[in-house]
């Protein structure tokens, strides 16, 4: 009976050691966690519409639409390239276009970009005049593909028509607009169908 029970105990020792040998010998894999996409890269369209005041002559409302593209090259750190065109009833502006890049961050919340921007602008009331720009702005992504923003601009064109190069009756603006933009992919349709 006692050597009965010996050989028990020993059996269930040598069982239980052994599975606590393989347990310890199988390493458990952390899950597979795909991360999701950046929020503000990818293309985007939008309207706006705010208020113009040029360094000489009378202020007006002017209003139109932006298309352009960010890119999030980190969590805290977005570029984009940013187009739009604007009609005007600021005196001397009828209209002005620009391109213009953006650098961003997102270091307060991550739904909200802060950002500076600058480049080309164009514009005048008959003939096109050339010029630079730049500002800056505050976009808040308020949905997965709905973003607003306030935006400041600074606006120079050259007084000369044609892109001419002179300088001295340079006409210069400010811009305040509140915009609108959606986010899309403009390769969606490209994918094949979900099946059900």
């Amino acid at each position: 009976m006692k050597r009965s029970l010996g050989a028990l105990m020993a059996f269930s020792a040598i069982s239980m050691g052994a599975q606590a040998a393989d347990l310890s010998s199988r390493k458990s894999s952390p899950p597979y966690l795909i991360a999701p996409p950046p929020l503000w890269t990818g293309f985007y369209v939008g309207a706006n519409l705010g208020g113009g005041v040029p360094n000489r002559g009378a202020g007006g409302v002017i209003g139109g639409g932006q298309l352009g593209y960010n890119y999030q090259f980190s969590p805290l750190f977005v570029a984009g390239l940013e187009t739009d065109i604007q009609g005007s009833s600021m005196s001397g502006v009828h209209w002005f276009g620009t391109v213009r890049g953006r650098l961003g961050t997102t270091v307060v919340n991550p739904t909200l970009l802060v950002y500076g921007t600058g480049g080309f602008a164009y514009g005048g009331s008959g003939g096109a005049r050339a010029g630079w720009t730049a500002g800056g702005g505050v976009e808040w992504a308020f949905a997965p593909k709905w973003s607003a923003k306030v935006e400041y601009l600074y606006v120079r064109l050259s007084q000369n028509e044609d892109f001419g190069p002179r300088r001295h009756g340079d006409q210069g603006f400010h811009v305040v607009r509140a915009g609108l933009n959606y986010r899309f992919d403009p390769y969606a349709f490209l994918s094949p169908p979900k099946a059900f």
